[in-house]
């Protein structure tokens, strides 16, 4: 949501007049928003009802990600209320934007005659693939592994490395069909914006531009960077979480810790915290640990526990946050080198704008696409494990921890330049200064 918002926030900017359609209990995330920008307007509509949503559920956040295909069926209901505020409005909107999970907002756009742009909060590797996937679903979901020759480098993946969203299908069933009907319809949309930026995606985004048939992919990335953080949203949910870390990274040597965290969707099992935290003990290495909160009931089921007297063995070298924790401050402090990260889009970017190397672990959803592009692509990242189950051998891990963060490794090198294409891509001039520049032009011209 927050990227979709750090667009949101250009395009008031260039002073283009903006709606935003958002659910009650989202509302309080768009306000820093509406609060920097009083000419956005809002819509607010309640989010209509799931069977498989408890009551009360308007965000992904809260339920995790098992929530996605749910609550994207329950926002395609919202389609007759948006057609009677459109039909009733004096000065209806001339576009659409919309997030790339909602592709029914396509026929949504059709039915008002404007146009409907596709805001991909991801990367453009992983919207190539599924741009092979979906219109092959049916040749290619039994196979062990996919080729994808078309595409740059003709990466192949193992079935089980597959994006999520599109592992999740099930045929006839009426929920995943809405999505599979939702990201075929982005195809079609008359444009595409990407977070992300030339220097880390420039052939993805050609591909797509052939592809598409036409120059409407916009690459305006990375938006964190161009965006005010404290005017989208980014402060902390929970006051008492994470603020004397940064006190104690002032303390440690430049480039000497590595940040450990997996998002705010995933939880590891006991057996994998047991590794984790034995393989950050044995490297003998600085780091910073994000545990996310647990419910009574998830640390009763293993979810979370932190080993005991794991805290005190490491106690002066590493800190334990639970919580939330200021990730961007973090990642950028001069002390961390390292990011031992989901590989997460979002975290993703946030690591490639730091300049720190990355150490990952994908899971699901995207990221085991989104980390192939930075391990075998760019050469920032260095691979320590992978799959949502699976339990790292904790001296193998602390060796991988410790010689990475040792030296000024090939893969330091490259995190560092990353970090300064995309520096350059968002400056006057810069490859997503230019891209921003065309979108606004193209919406301006859509106006008259």
């Amino acid at each position: 949501m927050l990227p979709l918002l750090d667009l949101t926030h250009q395009l008031a900017l260039h002073s283009l007049t903006v709606t935003v359609l958002v659910t009650p209990k989202n509302l309080p995330t768009v306000n820093p928003l509406l609060s920097a920008h009083p000419s956005i307007k809002t819509l607010v509509l309640p989010l209509p009802h799931h069977p498989s949503l408890p009551a009360g559920v308007e965000n992904v956040r809260d339920i995790g990600n098992s929530g996605n295909v749910p609550i994207i069926n329950a926002l395609g209901k919202l389609h007759d209320p948006i057609t009677q505020w459109f039909k009733s409005h004096p000065n209806p909107p001339v576009a659409l934007i919309s997030d790339f999970f909602l592709g029914w907002t396509l026929h949504l756009a059709n039915q008002l005659g404007i146009p409907r742009i596709t805001f991909y909060s991801s990367g453009a590797f992983l919207t190539s693939l599924l741009n092979f996937l979906w219109p092959n679903v049916k040749t290619v979901r039994s196979l062990p592994a996919v080729n994808f020759p078309d595409l740059p480098r003709s990466p192949c993946f193992a079935a089980e490395h597959l994006p999520s969203s599109f592992r999740v299908y099930r045929e006839s069933e009426p929920d995943t069909e809405f999505l599979r009907d939702g990201f075929l319809a982005n195809t079609r949309s008359w444009g595409s914006i990407f977070n992300s930026f030339d220097g880390l995606e420039g052939e993805y985004l050609d591909h797509l531009r052939k592809e598409m048939g036409h120059g409407r992919v916009w690459g305006v990335g990375p938006l964190s960077l161009v965006g005010a953080d404290e005017a989208i949203g980014r402060v902390n949910p929970d006051q008492n979480s994470g603020g004397s870390v940064l006190s104690w990274l002032d303390g440690c040597p430049d480039g000497s810790v590595v940040y450990v965290c997996f998002g705010s969707q995933k939880l590891l099992k006991r057996d994998q915290m047991e590794a984790l935290a034995s393989g950050l003990e044995r490297s003998g290495i600085r780091f910073v640990w994000v545990v996310k909160s647990v419910s009574a009931q998830q640390t009763a089921d293993g979810y979370g526990v932190i080993p005991d007297g794991f805290e005190d063995r490491v106690s002066g070298r590493g800190r334990v946050v639970k919580g939330w924790a200021p990730q961007v401050s973090i990642l950028s402090h001069r002390a961390v080198g390292g990011f031992l990260s989901h590989c997460g889009w979002n975290s993703l970017l946030e690591g490639v704008v730091a300049g720190v190397m990355i150490l990952s672990w994908p899971m699901e959803a995207d990221q085991f696409v989104n980390a192939r592009l930075l391990v075998e692509d760019t050469g920032a990242a260095v691979r320590i494990c992978e799959g949502a189950d699976s339990v790292p051998d904790s001296v193998e891990l602390a060796r991988t921890i410790a010689e990475s963060m040792s030296g000024n490794t090939a893969q330091k090198v490259k995190a560092k330049e990353l970090r300064h294409k995309a520096i350059e891509a968002v400056k006057a001039g810069g490859s997503s200064w230019k891209e921003l520049e065309a979108l606004v032009r193209e919406l301006a011209q859509l106006g008259r």
